[in-house]
Parts: C-alpha cells; structure tokens; sequence
C-alpha cells in the first residue's frame, strides 16, 4: 500500500477502533482536525447540502471533487470520501471517479451497493463486481470501505437480513474490499454478529442516538466508527434557531453563546499554510 493508504488502513484496529469525525467543507474539516482527529470522512449528505443539493447522487460530480480537494489541501489529516454508489454508471466511468478522488488527495471511499436510480441494490454480482474494478484500477492507492444498505433501506424479510448482509460483505472481501460497512444497526448483539462473521476485515459502524459508545463498540470488536451528517445537522439546526431568533425577535442573544469560536483564533487556524 501507499504509505499514507497504510497509515489509515493501521488505524482500523479490532477493539481500538478509528473514531472518524465527518465533515463537508475545509472549515468543518480543519477545526475536527485541531481537535485531534488524525482521520476525517466525509459525508455525502452534509457535503451535498453544503453545496446546495440533497443526498442520493444529486450533487454535481466536479463540484464534489473540488470540495474533497480542498479538505485534503486544508488539512494533514487522512480524508476517506464518501461517494455514495461511486457516480459511475459502468464500471470504467466508476474506476474514473475513483481515480479523481484519488487525485484530489483523499486515501480512501465509501462505496455503497445501493442503486439510488432504480431504488434497490445492485444484484450482488454487480455489487461485486463493482468493488472488483475499483481494487483492479486502484490497487493498494485507495482503501475502499465496501457499504451494504439492507438494514438501513429495510431490504428483504427481518429474519433472513442479516444472512443477505454478510453474504454480500464477504463477497465484497473477496472483491478486494478493504473494509466493510452497515449502517442501519446499533444494537450490540447484531453489531457482535456482524464482526465475527467478517473478521478480520474491520467492521465500520454508523453511530445514532441509541448506538453503544465507543468504548463498548470497541469491546464487540468494531474496527471503525462514524457519525455521518449528524455534526452537520446540528449545526444547521442552531442556524435556523439564529434565524429565527434574528426573523422572529430581531434580537441578538445568540452571540453571548460561549461556543462561538473567536474570530482571531479561527483566523490563527486557517493561518499556519
């Protein structure tokens, strides 16, 4: 692997797992990075409504790559993108969009197997195969992080999910995937399972409001963890809270808040390039 590939690639440990802090623009990522995070992804939600488009592949592919381009170059934290389905709608155009994101300074993707224009996932051999080209093209340049959707869409009958979602990651696996993820599970039993069954390819779970903290997430074996768009829609959330203080009340209570950063420390941040 490429030295900065492998340095992420050793941050994936069985019970010592990568915490990733998810970010969508240079401002999010540097202030995550300040704070400790040697690793950041991004999120395709929170970039997408950063850069004025919902979620499901509708943001525009050049204007993602720009935004990746300059989190990498704003940071020295390792940066693993998410790219949803990869944009590509053969496996050429897919290996392209890797290459670029590759270019734009990222170590590594999520790849998804799920279809947002037919609404379903790929057939798993397409699914498959997907990984497959992107490892042929990539090789060690990229660490790809292989995403199965079937809890998080509620795909197929609730007793047979759980076996269509390892046949699926250990396909992945033997297609050359790096990593796994399943997103849509917190509860520690079906998290547990999901380790063992993979192993040793880490696993990457997406945390919500009832997931294990990290410390037991780490005690199951879990190799990643990541927040998604959460840290970004709480910040819109105290936005439209400002906006409807400034709308409603025209008063100004919000700058008392202590959170706010100084504006001579942010500019001491973004100041040491």
């Amino acid at each position: 692997m490429h030295d900065r590939v492998r340095s992420f690639a050793r941050l994936h440990e069985r019970g010592n797992p990568l915490v990733l802090a998810n970010v969508w623009d240079a401002a999010s990522a540097r202030i995550f990075e300040a704070e400790g995070f040697a690793a950041l992804a991004t999120s395709s939600a929170a970039m997408a409504y950063a850069l004025g488009y919902p979620d499901g592949e509708r943001m525009d592919l050049d204007e993602m790559i720009a935004a990746i381009g300059r989190i990498t170059r704003t940071v020295r934290s390792l940066v693993t993108a998410d790219v949803e389905a990869g944009y590509g709608a053969d496996t050429t155009a897919l290996a392209r969009v890797m290459e670029r994101v590759t270019d734009a300074g990222a170590v590594g993707v999520n790849v998804e197997d799920w279809d947002v224009r037919a609404g379903a996932p790929f057939p798993l051999d397409v699914a498959q195969g997907r990984i497959a080209a992107i490892k042929a093209h990539a090789g060690d340049s990229l660490f790809v992080n292989a995403r199965s959707d079937l809890y998080l869409q509620d795909v197929g009958d609730p007793a047979t999910r759980f076996a269509a979602t390892v046949e699926r990651l250990r396909a992945f696996v033997a297609a050359g995937a790096d990593g796994v993820f399943v997103p849509g599970v917190s509860d520690a039993g079906t998290i547990g399972a999901l380790v063992d069954a993979v192993e040793p390819a880490p696993l990457n779970v997406l945390a919500g409001p009832t997931t294990p903290p990290v410390s037991e997430l780490a005690a199951l074996g879990v190799g990643r963890v990541s927040v998604g768009a959460a840290p970004m829609r709480r910040i819109l959330g105290e936005t439209r809270a400002i906006a409807r203080e400034l709308r409603e009340q025209g008063t100004f209570t919000f700058m008392r808040d202590r959170r706010a950063i100084p504006y001579a420390e942010l500019n001491a941040l973004f100041d040491r390039h």
